[in-house]
């Protein structure tokens, strides 16, 4: 009887009790998540591959100084050498320097389109699966019109349109990124926002939701404090593949002559300016086209161990 008397210790630890208890199972959770991902070796020969790309992206610049304009006709369409590892284009530009700063540039569109992405995504998603009936259905035939929508060309209409609008009003560079990222998050929410509906159509009928909603907590709290959290694991898997797509988007893009300037170079950009190269200069498609492959496969492998990790359902042998 006096356990329960208001006021007394034994009352007054058994929140804080049930808090650290709840922390030291978040905690069980990750650690446990973390291991199956240690145990997903080709998602550790991504994180690897993808490491390296990134470091030698970052700090490369920093040792490699050749100026990524910097012209010598005498040298042009020289095979890879000490003086030019990666070779040079037609214009005897050396595609070392070009590939380290077009790197940063690809990497970025792809880490930006998946952000807009995977933001749409959620909040179309989790509106849907929450409140259900009209509104789940108008959102969720509006994201099947989007899908029904063939990206590519849409892509190169967007492109087409407004790509010289964008230019004069926020500059050559930073408009054409501004308007590839947004275009590319654009389309490619949809598969978020369905995968977080069908998260929350399960979700919200568990009996911790509803424990929450009897205690008079507010849709807003549902969602963000108890539904959203749970159905997180899911999404970052998806957010890791659509970066690895963006960057393909990108390239496609460039590679067409739509996406950035040919003074920008990027990975698909130098593709493209290769293309009627490849007789006698195959080094100039050989290696942006590498690093593209690397860079989607290394990331596509670290989408299939989250996927693993974050599924408490999947059994892994030790």
């Amino acid at each position: 009887m006096a356990s329960s008397i208001p006021g007394s210790p034994t009352a007054e630890a058994v929140p804080g009790h049930a808090t650290v208890v709840g922390r030291q199972r978040a905690r069980g959770l990750a650690r446990e998540a973390w291991h199956r991902f240690l145990r997903h070796r080709l998602a550790l020969v991504g994180v690897c591959v993808l490491g390296g790309i990134a470091l030698v992206l970052v700090v490369g610049p920093l040792v490699w100084r050749t100026p990524i304009d910097e012209i010598d006709f005498r040298a042009k369409l020289r095979i890879p050498s000490a003086a030019h590892p990666f070779g040079t284009d037609d214009l005897g530009q050396d595609l070392l320097a070009r590939m380290l700063y077009g790197g940063r540039i690809s990497l970025a569109v792809g880490i930006a389109a998946m952000l807009i992405a995977v933001g749409v995504g959620v909040v179309i998603g989790a509106v849907a699966g929450y409140y259900g009936g009209f509104l789940d259905h108008g959102l969720m035939r509006l994201t099947d019109l989007f899908l029904a929508l063939p990206q590519l060309p849409l892509l190169l209409l967007v492109m087409y349109l407004f790509r010289d609008f964008v230019r004069k009003l926020l500059g050559p560079e930073t408009g054409i990124f501004v308007l590839i990222v947004v275009v590319i998050g654009i389309v490619r929410w949809m598969p978020v926002a369905r995968l977080v509906r069908a998260q929350f159509l399960s979700l919200r009928e568990q009996e911790f939701v509803q424990a929450a909603r009897g205690l008079g907590a507010g849709p807003r709290r549902q969602i963000l404090r108890h539904i959203l959290p749970n159905a997180v694991g899911p999404v970052i898997v998806a957010a890791s593949l659509d970066v690895a797509a963006a960057i393909i988007a990108e390239s496609t893009l460039s590679f067409l002559g739509l996406g950035f300037p040919s003074d920008i170079p990027t990975w698909g950009r130098i593709l493209s300016d290769a293309k009627d190269n490849l007789d006698h200069a195959p080094h100039w498609a050989l290696f942006p086209g590498t690093a593209i492959f690397l860079t989607v496969l290394s990331i596509n492998y670290i989408g299939d161990g989250l996927r693993d990790a974050l599924d408490p359902r999947r059994v892994i042998s030790r």
